[in-house]
């Protein structure tokens, strides 16, 4: 029972809390209203703030996801160039360039 005991204690972080989660949080805190209508980030901000945390934003990188799809039409080029060529070696490094900008567009957006 001492286990039980002590996850009731620990509560996770706000941020990693479903919708379901910040909902029930919400119901106890009679300044917030309407708490059925609003979703996950208008229930984080309405609970922090009647909290009284101060929400930090994460910053985030500058680069847009238009400038970061023209690199990788230009690394495709390149790519295929390589292949042309057959430098196979230059070829694999410029896939693996492509790979980590697609990967960071889906985490700009």
């Amino acid at each position: 029972m001492g286990k039980k005991e002590r996850k009731d204690k620990q509560e996770k972080p706000l941020d990693r809390m479903t919708a379901k989660e910040l909902r029930e949080i919400a119901l106890k805190i009679p300044e917030i209203t309407g708490v059925h209508g609003l979703n996950k980030a208008e229930l984080l901000s309405a609970i922090k703030k009647a909290r009284g945390i101060v929400d930090t934003k994460t910053e985030r990188s500058d680069v847009s996801v238009r400038e970061i799809k023209k690199k990788i039409q230009a690394l495709k080029a390149q790519k295929t160039e390589a292949y042309e060529n057959k430098e196979k070696e230059k070829a694999k490094i410029l896939r693996r360039r492509i790979s980590r900008l697609k990967k960071k567009t889906r985490r700009a957006a």
